[in-house]
């Protein structure tokens, strides 16, 4: 079960900022990689984010242009409403369809001509529940489940049976799941995986940073070796802080977290 990736890179030629200067830089995303776009509210992230999902062809307002694997998409590639390129998943969403998620799911493998669907279903109920905050029954219907349990039921859809090879991502921190087993999980799906963050832990473990400032991409950023070393601390800070969630939700004994934290 997985993607049938066809697509190994797609490739955003520069265009122009919001008022209509050139950009500098084109930008290339590969299979394998997760690459976080930063940038303040209002920079332009979802701008980018919609080119690339358009596939676009120098025909939205940053006159940008979408190559696949070096080559212009077809029309069909472009204005397809079935098996589409791209996959978006954002930070609200709802399910206007009520019946049972494995059955939901198992539906959707059968599309897809799923040698076994049941299996298939069961693999991403279980991958769900290991994102989702509190896990939920297999029969549990759509629309019951919380808006963390639904955007987990759709990483691991998207992860282990959507076929589109590129997935866009809208600050997946907001998204109520653990983040970092999410991308995990993404990552081994062998997609292309695209980030709209402000979180610094997701951005620091992106295999690059591209900031876009002004509607147009700004600079292109790779790991240092003393970011490194602030992306181990800050994940520190970040394990102790869901630890010291969880003992408060279940009214658990708090030991001395201020030393914990003071150590940090």
């Amino acid at each position: 079960m997985g993607s049938e990736t066809t697509i190994r890179a797609i490739t955003v030629t520069a265009g122009q900022d919001k008022t209509g200067l050139p950009e500098a830089l084109d930008l290339t995303f590969r299979t394998g990689e997760v690459v976080a776009l930063l940038g303040p509210t209002g920079s332009g992230k979802s701008r980018l984010l919609s080119d690339i999902e358009s596939l676009a062809d120098g025909d939205t307002p940053s006159g940008r242009r979408l190559l696949l694997d070096g080559r212009a998409p077809t029309a069909e590639e472009r204005f397809a409403l079935h098996g589409r390129l791209v996959a978006q998943l954002t930070q609200n969403m709802n399910f206007v369809l009520d019946m049972g998620a494995q059955d939901f799911i198992a539906a959707h493998a059968e599309s897809r001509g799923i040698a076994d669907p049941p299996a298939a279903a069961r693999q991403v109920i279980d991958a769900a529940n290991a994102l989702a905050g509190e896990p939920f029954a297999p029969h549990t219907q759509l629309t019951q489940l919380s808006g963390g349990q639904s955007r987990a039921l759709m990483i691991a859809d998207t992860a282990l049976l959507s076929w589109s090879p590129v997935l866009l991502l809208d600050e997946i921190e907001n998204a109520g799941v653990d983040k970092r087993a999410a991308m995990r999980l993404l990552l081994n799906s062998e997609k292309i995986v695209v980030i709209a963050t402000h979180d610094p832990v997701l951005a620091l473990s992106a295999d690059r940073r591209v900031v876009i400032a002004n509607g147009a991409v700004a600079a292109i950023l790779t790991r240092t070796p003393a970011e490194e070393a602030l992306l181990a601390r800050l994940a520190g800070l970040e394990n102790g802080l869901a630890a010291l969630r969880q003992q408060l939700r279940t009214g658990g004994e708090l030991g001395d977290w201020a030393a914990f934290f003071q150590e940090k």
